[in-house]
């Protein structure tokens, strides 16, 4: 008898995510599945590493079942899984986080891709799943709760793991971004990178001693090019962006000699 397929679970959004929990779900019917999660929020921590403090590795039971609790960041929780807890999954699967990771922008800086692309580094590919929010405030509301419902999301995420996991992972693909528009309207669109999703800003404020502080903010942009995620995303298409680690800019390589000869 052929033996089930193994996935290693996480997210940034936190063990308690309601996300994660609906991945679970959806990957429970077709493989053995262990959730190693943050123990809390950390979204937005991109590959960050933990090299300075210990961590503990807690296990937890939610919604009737077992789970461990990393007090750290995503990569942390795929570290630990992968050498404190001897796991040796067939992929690493990351979400679903709550909001959008589109655009080189957000793929440095999303803990969700930063655990995917970890795991990858250590020898496991692994996919990462987003649900794009209507409202940017749901990102920081408690991820325990989210109205929008997870029914679409979790096809794409089951159908999108079945795939990989029946023909493999391209040779020259260390991760697949996924990103799920909040209502499908289209089929699946193989997208590259757009450059941007928020037009940044910074807003400048005054504590009750005048003494200045500043939020980064910014809101999303509306649109970009024709095959890039985030136009993909806007017409309502699941977005399938394939990453690779390498970021050598190769056809940067002989102009770069020639600067330094």
């Amino acid at each position: 008898m052929d033996m089930r397929p193994s996935i290693l679970l996480t997210n940034d959004d936190g063990v308690s995510s309601i996300g994660l929990w609906a991945a679970y779900d959806a990957l429970t019917p077709i493989a053995d599945v262990t959730v190693v999660a943050p123990a809390s929020q950390q979204s937005a921590v991109g590959r960050s590493i933990s090299i300075f403090e210990p961590l503990r590795a807690t296990k937890v039971v939610m919604n009737g079942n077992n789970a461990w609790a990393v007090a750290g960041k995503p990569t942390d929780a795929v570290i630990i899984g992968l050498y404190a807890l001897n796991l040796k999954p067939t992929m690493i699967v990351s979400g679903i986080n709550i909001g959008e990771n589109l655009s080189t922008e957000s793929i440095m800086t999303s803990g969700t891709v930063g655990a995917a692309l970890e795991g990858s580094n250590q020898g496991t590919k692994g996919i990462a799943f987003s649900l794009q929010v209507e409202d940017q405030g749901d990102k920081f509301d408690d991820p325990s709760y989210h109205g929008h419902s997870f029914d679409a999301a979790k096809k794409v995420v089951r159908d999108v793991v079945e795939r990989v996991l029946s023909l493999g992972f391209d040779k020259d693909t260390d991760v697949i971004n996924v990103n799920i528009p909040s209502a499908v309207k289209g089929g699946y669109e193989v997208t590259r990178l757009a450059h941007k999703l928020f037009h940044t800003g910074v807003e400048k404020r005054l504590d009750p001693r005048g003494r200045p502080y500043f939020w980064i903010n910014g809101p999303l942009v509306e649109d970009a090019e024709e095959g890039t995620d985030v136009h993909a995303i806007r017409k309502g298409n699941v977005s399938i962006t394939p990453i690779t680690l390498d970021c050598t800019s190769y056809k940067a390589c002989e102009a770069t000699k020639k600067m330094f000869q």
